[in-house]
């Protein structure tokens, strides 16, 4: 075995805004509100590196589409079941060894700029 570690690539998506039925009460069932979306993940990132193609490389941009046709106007009861679907996404894709999804409901609480859920995963060995 090598000392040489994979790089591991860190990457996140910041702040991906979308809307959505959340919640329990009449008003949040009847209408959208804003949610947003962080996600953090890492990769072994030596193939993009070493060949300097995008098929090498993790597709973060697939990953987000997947994560908006999801999520956008759709209709979810618990900020927890919405945090963990789009967990769920994140880690379908192999490559990734570890990601960490938070989701703030901005305005949920009077007083508060936002409430957030976060949940992470790690892929075992």
């Amino acid at each position: 075995m090598s000392d040489h570690q994979a790089p591991l690539a860190r990457v996140r998506i910041k702040n991906l805004l979308l809307r959505a039925y959340i919640g329990i009460k009449e008003e949040e069932i009847n209408n959208q509100q804003d949610v947003v979306i962080n996600v953090c993940l890492t990769y072994d990132a030596s193939d993009a590196i070493d060949r300097n193609e995008i098929s090498a490389a993790l597709n973060y941009r697939t990953i987000t589409k997947q994560i908006i046709g999801h999520v956008d106007g759709q209709r979810f009861a618990l900020l927890e079941r919405l945090t963990h679907e789009v967990l769920a996404i994140v880690m379908e894709h192999q490559a990734v060894t570890w990601a960490r999804v938070e989701i703030d409901k901005p305005h949920a609480l009077r007083y508060a700029e936002s409430v957030s859920v976060t949940l992470e995963s790690t892929r075992p060995d």
